[in-house]
């Protein structure tokens, strides 16, 4: 398949960096990874605000994660889009830019967040809330992947399987 060709399969490949800008600057949710005090692994899914180069997340003061990321910093984190399977892969560190406050410097983050993800009407969910405490955490990407498209990365691709070739599989139909 010639990377050019838009077929039903999109672009099977890794993005842009102008491709990864637009896509973390969708309404899609982040899915967060951390460690427990006892070492086990806790996920949950939160919204995000990508700037500057790092992730913004605005826990309530009384989110488990939000303890969490204060005493281990340590995440890994996916952001995917299941229709056109663009995800972004990746981990690093989380620093505590506010403890639990209200009228923050997470105020104008979270109202960006609430336009992105709900739309006209994400103002009035956030208003309701303005009230309750919220930590500020900035997370700094170590490593980041990407992948869109419908088809596997070709290093997962075991040839000589008894199956068709990569791009027998992924030619377009």
């Amino acid at each position: 398949m010639r990377e050019n060709e838009e077929t039903w399969r999109g672009k099977v490949r890794g993005m842009t960096d102008s491709e990864v800008a637009e896509f973390l600057s969708l309404g899609v949710n982040m899915y967060l990874a951390c460690l427990t005090p006892e070492g086990y692994p806790y996920a949950t899914v939160c919204w995000h605000e990508w700037r500057d180069g790092y992730f913004w997340v605005i826990p309530r003061q009384r989110s488990q994660w939000a303890e969490y990321l204060a005493k281990d910093p340590r995440v890994s984190f996916v952001i995917e889009q299941p229709k056109t399977l663009g995800k972004v892969v990746g981990r690093g560190t989380a620093e505590v830019i506010e403890r639990p406050n209200v009228g923050g410097a997470w105020v104008p983050i979270a109202t960006r967040m609430s336009y992105r993800y709900l739309g006209k009407n994400g103002p009035t969910y956030l208003e309701s809330t303005m009230a309750q405490p919220r930590w500020l955490f900035r997370i700094r990407p170590e490593m980041i992947k990407t992948w869109q498209g419908v088809g596997w990365a070709r290093h997962y691709w075991v040839e000589d399987s008894g199956g068709p070739s990569y791009e027998e599989a992924h030619a377009s139909v």
